[in-house]
């Protein structure tokens, strides 16, 4: 995995927890989420903005290599890059990073961006985001 476009924090919070004590597999994705949420918020996107050009991200795909275990009140670093392509689609990759410096989860993803009105894959991604970025050189358009 490439190094990281882009990166926010969270704190694993202790109802995120399961029985063993450790973040519940379902919200590394959540974490996931938050950070390419945060990254199109960086480049001056909005889901508002979003919505209101009739498009939406959507995932495709998703991967987890689950590597170390996080614990309530772990600092975790959440970095963010997509990769652009030919197509459709664009490959989205994640890492988890405790405060430590140990990788604790590798997320590999595949996106596109949905017209809202027709319900397909838009032909290039690259394209609405560009427009509707404040700055696109953030998301490496």
């Amino acid at each position: 995995m490439t190094d990281q476009d882009f990166t926010t924090q969270v704190t694993v919070r202790g109802y995120e927890t399961d029985t063993q004590g450790h973040l519940n597999q379902a919200v590394y994705l959540q974490y996931a989420e938050h950070a390419r949420w945060e990254y199109l918020r960086a480049a001056g996107i909005r889901q508002a903005d979003l919505l209101a050009e009739g498009v939406g991200p959507v995932v495709l795909e998703t991967t987890v290599k689950y590597l170390r275990e996080l614990r309530a009140g772990d600092t975790v670093t959440v970095g963010c890059a997509f990769t652009w392509r030919q197509g459709k689609t664009f490959q989205v990759l994640q890492r988890l990073t405790r405060a430590d410096g140990v990788l604790a989860a590798e997320i590999t993803g595949v996106g596109g961006i949905l017209d809202l009105t027709e319900r397909r894959l838009v032909a290039d991604p690259r394209e609405p985001l560009r427009a509707l970025a404040a700055d696109p050189g953030v998301l490496g358009l």
